[in-house]
């Protein structure tokens, strides 16, 4: 049986001065599926998962969540809160992991109690208990990635956007990574990850889309 879509996009279009970025892009992405984003340096994969993730507007194109249609910089609450986008070069805050993983909790009213048990529970998923009272800047890379992808999951996104979430990481930290994003997808999340990366491309079931002259197309298709 085939999954409805729960993110669509159509004819999204995005030029910056004369160069277009976007051109007549189109998707979708169903609730348990993980898509891989390719394309060459440059080819605009981070601002299409901008736009997607409601962070950048396109000149002209339409998304739908959940069938009913969103506009990028003002998706309403509930979209917000299905929605995780995971940046290449995450921002955390110079408090401790476990802060960190706690502060979309905080933020949307959980209780202390609560809070502290949910973030003890990422911390534990992301398999960061030794580095649980660690200031986020004395972190390797590896440790920054599992930080910024446990302070998402904890939030119990239905849609995940990644940029190079395994870009510059050595080979343990990027099984690491690797393992986490499988494991998003077994649960049921969907993903979409724009990667150079083989590994993540050879997710098991993972749809690859490429970017080239601001079209997308499906490989393999």
């Amino acid at each position: 049986m085939t999954r409805p879509p729960l993110l669509c996009a159509y004819g999204l279009c995005l030029r910056f001065g004369a160069r277009g970025v976007l051109d007549d892009c189109s998707l979708a992405i169903a609730a348990g599926e993980a898509c891989v984003l390719t394309g060459d340096n440059g080819a605009g994969k981070t601002t299409l998962l901008r736009v997607l993730a409601g962070l950048q507007r396109p000149d002209a194109g339409t998304l739908l969540f959940d069938g009913q249609p969103v506009e990028a910089g003002r998706f309403p609450p509930s979209v917000r809160r299905a929605l995780q986008f995971v940046p290449a070069h995450p921002l955390l805050f110079s408090t401790s992991v476990q802060a960190n993983i706690d502060y979309g909790l905080r933020a949307r009213g959980i209780g202390r109690a609560e809070c502290r048990r949910l973030a003890q529970a990422a911390i534990e998923w992301a398999r960061l208990q030794p580095v649980a009272a660690t200031d986020p800047r004395r972190l390797s890379a590896g440790e920054t990635q599992r930080t910024a992808i446990a302070r998402a999951w904890v939030l119990a996104p239905r849609l995940l956007l990644f940029d190079e979430p395994t870009a510059n990481l050595d080979r343990e930290s990027h099984a690491q990574v690797l393992d986490l994003v499988g494991r998003l997808v077994r649960d049921g999340a969907a993903v979409l990850i724009a990667a150079h990366d083989r590994a993540l491309a050879e997710l098991p079931g993972a749809r690859r889309l490429h970017l080239s002259g601001g079209r997308l197309a499906t490989l393999g298709a």
